[in-house]
């Protein structure tokens, strides 16, 4: 497992973490913004007025309401980002990293606005009856690409797998185990079966679920982190100005926090911006498809707003919660995930200047550090060895090492610093923590003290099963435009196998799936919008001639 986290990690590298990734995706937004003068700020009020139905007409095509397609939309892009994206954004790169993650969000609002406009215009109607759409279908239609058509498609059933099934049941099940102590495999067992009855109804049921979900559960959240956050109000300017103070610099050491570069705020602030609203990925186009209306613009302003909720304000309050509390930067007891560890040869003094530099310099890529290799020798759970033990991107204390449940007594081998047979022993310890584990420690940090758990759990439990419902329904339509509806039911019964499976997969090597699955989705929807960047500015002048006869007004939007 360790050496395929190993080999994901320099693929994830490559193509997620570098930067040509984040310059295509940003700037193609940015082009939007300033080719389309920023429309997700001049637009938001009309797109408020028609998703409350106000410019629906009748005879409108489609399957759904703008409301109920924001919604399905919203419940794919709310899920495990919004509560461990965020946690796993700052622990990577620092507070400054939710700058980034907003400054994603703000060019996504674009983004979307363009991939669902372009997407609903070529929509069409499937073999049941039903609409489909996305933007497999411009690019068949349109662009009359059809081998890129069917990349994305292929990418999209990747992604329904790496974005919306494998990390969200891995978020619920490890969070349902901390809080509760539910065993991982029964989580996932049962949620897998109620999974399948859901995605079996079609997007007319996962409408009809999605639409009442999704305001409950922001809801809840929603007023679980304002109890944090005012809990530890003294630290609401404080966490606002960590956010901005190394912005362009990097965050400094705090606690056990060994530093990050600016490099890593702003990559995995954008990976994570783009994981948790999925601007310019295409998959809110598969859902906006369905959306009732006579003309696509409409729908593309609905679309605008999904990663304001989702990121602006849903995200923010996630960072705010963890900033404010303090957790980020505190070392947690925990039992160790093996792909987060790392063994050094020698012994490393966090507190020593010279050593915390050339720990954060291995760390953030930029130096060497001797890995170990040999063996370890442990009495009584307690290492002997001359060696370091990192967890979670932190110098790990007070390790002990047991096999089943006991305090372990002999020796355990290590190849190039990863514990060979690592399923045999298990490691405890103080080390920082990251993904929905730092959100579930922040939550306590309130008046609910342990019970803030709940809270998380409950959020993410209902916020990740509705993104793994949506998933599937936007693979679902990619399986439908490759093979036609004799592939749908075979697509539905491997989602819900691997549903299963992933619940007791190792967090890290899930993450790592994730970002990968995302750029090979992303990079041919880019491509394609751009390509028709003079239709959309076309579409959008046409459209608002109509929307001031309309509702017979002067004020000129385009």
């Amino acid at each position: 497992m360790n050496k395929l986290n190993e080999i994901l990690t320099q693929i994830d590298g490559y193509i997620g973490g570098s930067q040509w990734f984040v310059f295509l995706l940003l700037g193609t937004g940015l082009f939007f913004t300033i080719y389309l003068r920023f429309p997700q700020f001049r637009y938001l009020k009309p797109a408020l007025r028609i998703v409350r139905g106000k410019f629906d007409r009748e005879g409108d095509v489609g399957d759904t309401s703008h409301f109920q397609a924001l919604m399905t939309a919203l419940s794919g892009t709310v899920g495990t980002g919004n509560i461990a994206g965020v946690a796993l954004a700052i622990h990577l790169g620092g507070p400054a990293a939710l700058f980034w993650m907003w400054v994603t969000a703000l060019l996504g609002m674009t983004l979307k606005f363009v991939e669902v406009s372009i997407s609903h215009k070529y929509r069409e109607k499937a073999e049941d009856g039903t609409i489909a759409g996305g933007p497999m279908y411009y690019m068949k239609n349109r662009l009359n690409m059809k081998w890129l058509a069917v990349i994305f498609a292929v990418a999209t059933i990747f992604s329904s797998f790496g974005t919306g099934n494998l990390p969200q049941i891995n978020s619920i099940s490890n969070s349902i185990f901390a809080t509760f102590g539910i065993n991982k495999i029964l989580t996932g067992a049962v949620l897998s079966i109620l999974l399948g009855f859901v995605i079996i109804g079609g997007i007319k049921r996962i409408a009809k679920v999605t639409s009442r979900l999704v305001p409950l559960m922001a809801i809840i959240y929603f007023l679980g982190a304002m109890a944090v956050i005012l809990f530890n109000y003294e630290n609401i300017i404080p966490s606002f100005v960590s956010i901005f103070s190394d912005l362009f610099t990097g965050t400094s050491a705090a606690g056990g926090f060994l530093g990050a570069g600016f490099s890593f705020a702003f990559n995995r602030g954008v990976n994570r911006g783009l994981f948790s609203n999925e601007a310019g990925q295409g998959s809110a186009p598969i859902a906006h498809a369905t959306a009732r209306a006579h003309e696509p613009i409409s729908e593309g302003l609905v679309a605008l707003l999904g990663p304001f909720i989702d990121t602006i304000i849903i995200c923010t309050l996630t960072g705010l919660v963890i900033l404010s509390s303090g957790v980020w930067s505190k070392k947690i007891d925990n039992q160790f995930q093996n792909a987060d560890i790392q063994i050094l040869a020698g012994q490393y003094n966090e507190h020593d200047t010279a050593d915390r530099e050339k720990l954060a310099d291995f760390l953030q890529e930029k130096a060497d550090l001797p890995l170990y290799s040999g063996s370890i020798e442990v009495t009584d759970g307690v290492i002997q060895s001359d060696v370091t033990v990192l967890h979670s991107r932190s110098v790990a204390d007070d390790v002990l090492v047991s096999k089943d449940g006991s305090q372990f007594t002999g020796t355990v081998a290590v190849v190039n610093g990863n514990i060979a047979n690592a399923e045999e022993v298990v490691l405890n310890g103080k080390s920082l923590i990251h993904s929905a584990p730092l959100t579930t420690e922040a939550f306590t940090k309130s008046w609910f003290g342990s019970y803030g758990r709940y809270i998380v759990s409950i959020g993410l439990l209902l916020f990740a099963f509705s993104t793994a419902i949506s998933w599937s329904y936007y693979g679902d339509r990619a399986v439908n435009f490759l093979f036609g509806m004799k592939g749908e039911i075979y697509f539905r019964i491997i989602y819900v196998i691997g549903f299963f499976f992933a619940s007791f997969t190792d967090t890290t090597l899930i993450w790592t799936i994730s970002g990968i699955t995302i750029v090979i989705m992303t990079v041919p929807n880019l491509i394609g919008i751009l390509l028709l960047r003079k239709e959309m500015k076309s579409e959008v002048k046409s459209f608002w001639k109509e929307y001031a006869e309309f509702f017979n007004e002067d004020k000129k939007y385009s």
